[in-house]
């Protein structure tokens, strides 16, 4: 929830201070001399320069509490980060939500495992290149918990992915293969 509320604060506060300024400046560029040839590059670089930083600061709060995460939840924000991964990953999750916590809990420790550099990655039981390794996450809900399975990662992930979903009364399990289990009760 925290995250969700800086998220909001970024976009709502800074992020639209700085369209304001980036609007204020156009408007000035206008209400200047054309003949001022200096000025309107300066406030065109001036202009340049907010958008830059709005997109760094949207890319911030986006990375904080991604609005996909929030809007149509954790198999499809998990997809996204699989587009901009290295290695190839595989998504198999269902349409239907979990609930807030738990989803921002998975995606949060599941990170990890999906941007750490690709020698990471790799379960050191395979001897497969690392170039034909595939990462999979499968998403199911059991009862009243959220299940992810994680193959194809090293499992040293385990314990950090513990971290992050313990305080929700989250359970990790490391199976044969390097198998990660992770299980979030859930709404």
């Amino acid at each position: 929830m925290r995250r969700r509320d800086l998220e909001r604060q970024l976009h709502d506060g800074a992020a639209l201070r700085i369209s304001a300024l980036a609007l204020r400046l156009g408007l000035l560029r206008h209400r200047r001399p054309d003949d001022d040839r200096e000025l309107q590059d300066a406030i065109d670089d001036l202009q340049g320069e907010l958008h830059e930083v709005l997109q760094e600061l949207r890319e911030v709060a986006g990375n904080l509490y991604p609005p996909l995460l929030d809007e149509v939840g954790l198999g499809p924000a998990l997809r996204e980060v699989a587009d901009r991964s290295p290695v190839p990953v595989r998504i198999d999750a269902p349409d239907e939500r979990f609930g807030a916590a738990a989803e921002g809990a998975a995606y949060f420790t599941l990170l990890g495992c999906l941007t750490a550099p690709p020698s990471r990655r790799i379960p050191e039981q395979t001897n497969a290149p690392a170039a034909s390794r595939v990462i999979d996450v499968v998403i199911r809900r059991e009862g009243d918990a959220l299940v992810v399975v994680v193959g194809g990662v090293d499992a040293c992930h385990a314990a950090a992915i513990h971290d992050g979903v313990r305080l929700l009364g989250g359970t990790v399990e490391v199976g044969a293969g390097a198998l990660i289990t992770v299980r979030i009760p859930c709404a």
